[in-house]
């Protein structure tokens, strides 16, 4: 105990700033994420008389869209000072909210929730874990954890503030107020916590540099090309895409969930602070475990919980039930989000870790995209939640032997081109 205290504490002695703004993307994403939008869902389908079909393709397109963008604005990240990059993602975050507040019709629907996943659950997601990745190799599992804390805060606390503002002041203006706080609060406070970034940055440059010239050194460097020709990528990635399709799934149909199970829509939506209590305490405490075990082997256990949160939801019957489903919900999504962000620099190295981290980031989207149409489809067919919840469940540990084998291979050398 007293070691990870120390860990955390030497953590914020190297750079405080760059952990607290780190904290604050993650926050900030939370306005493009499925658990934010999703609350607006009923009074924009009222607005624009929407079936929900109508809704979900039009999420759908906006999602696929910015999967598709990813490869390319996050890969700017290796290109441009963190400074520049970050204040251009609040920029656009404070665009997608305002341009929400005024959308009309469909079509501006679908670029309304492209840009809203583009710079919330995409760029504003791929820059806070990217910059504890790159920054902190000896604490890395650590500071991805504090700043994954800032997901968690949002999934607790900012879908409940929406509901009770859409109820004072309607949807529009919601989303308008949204843009406002960012505005105000995002953008200065990145203006203020990157001011000394650049010393820092060239610091971490010249250790990379004179490791890299010691003869003990073994730094990997791979560029994105030769990502995409590695086996081990192609192997973990079902297993590891399997957590965004299906947890985005099972919080988008909570409510259908919750009323073919004969549960209340306050119960379920109530236990979200027991996800988001879960999976901060699971983020502490992984943290350590990768920067002690590494990300390679603890990797190789976080599709388990996912797996039991599938089997449990599959066979519950009681209303109680939800707190054993949710609390495994949270344990898997906060190791996902820290031992998978520390994963590809371990892997793959930091050279070009935006490159490589936004191509991930961009399956991801596109997996959380099709998770809730696919979950959806099985429901309109007349297959039973708990069939479904099972087949989940089983895709989800076929994908765990497929993580365990890959991440057991041997690395394959790097003889192709370095072209990123």
């Amino acid at each position: 105990m007293k070691t990870a205290i120390t860990g955390y504490s030497r953590l914020f002695a190297v750079n405080s700033r760059l952990v607290v703004f780190s904290f604050l993307m993650a926050l900030y994403s939370s306005f493009g994420q499925t658990y934010f939008v999703g609350v607006f869902g009923p009074a924009i389908q009222a607005e624009f008389s929407l079936s929900h079909t109508a809704w979900g393709t039009i999420y759908l397109l906006g999602t696929l869209g910015s999967a598709m963008m990813m490869p390319f604005s996050g890969a700017l990240i290796d290109r441009f000072r963190l400074s520049q990059y970050a204040l251009g993602v609040n920029v656009l975050l404070v665009t997608a909210c305002a341009y929400v507040s005024v959308v009309q019709g469909p079509i501006g629907l679908v670029l309304a929730i492209f840009l809203l996943r583009q710079a919330g659950q995409g760029l504003a997601s791929h820059v806070s874990v990217t910059s504890m990745a790159r920054y902190f190799e000896r604490d890395r599992g650590r500071a991805i954890a504090i700043g994954a804390m800032g997901y968690t805060l949002g999934e607790s606390l900012l879908p409940f503030v929406a509901v009770v503002l859409i109820s004072l002041i309607g949807w529009r203006w919601t989303y308008a107020s949204s843009a406002i706080f960012i505005g105000l609060t995002a953008i200065p406070a990145t203006i203020w916590l990157l001011s000394r970034h650049e010393k820092f940055h060239q610091k971490h440059v010249d250790d990379i540099s004179e490791a890299s010239q010691s003869p003990s050194a073994i730094r990997p460097a791979w560029t994105r090309r030769q990502v995409l020709r590695d086996p081990r990528y192609y192997l973990m990635a079902p297993g590891l895409l399997s957590s965004s399709m299906i947890v985005t799934a099972f919080f988008f149909h909570h409510l259908n969930i919750a009323a073919t199970k004969g549960w209340s829509s306050e119960w379920v939506t109530g236990t979200y602070i027991l996800y988001a209590m879960t999976g901060t305490i699971t983020m502490l405490i992984a943290g350590p475990l990768i920067d002690r075990f590494t990300a390679i082997k603890v990797t190789q256990f976080i599709l388990i919980p996912l797996v039991a949160s599938c089997l449990i939801l599959a066979n519950a019957t009681h209303y109680l039930t939800v707190i054993p489903y949710m609390a495994m919900l949270g344990i898997h999504s906060a190791l996902v989000l820290t031992a998978v962000s520390a994963l590809w620099p371990e892997l793959y190295g930091v050279r070009y870790l935006g490159a490589i981290k936004s191509l991930f980031m961009a399956l991801m989207v596109l997996s959380s995209a099709l998770g809730p149409v696919i979950m959806g489809i099985l429901i309109d067919i007349g297959m039973s939640i708990g069939l479904i919840c099972t087949l989940f469940g089983l895709y989800a540990l076929a994908g765990t032997v497929l993580v365990v084998v890959a991440l057991r291979m041997r690395s394959p050398s790097q003889n192709m081109s370095r072209t990123n």
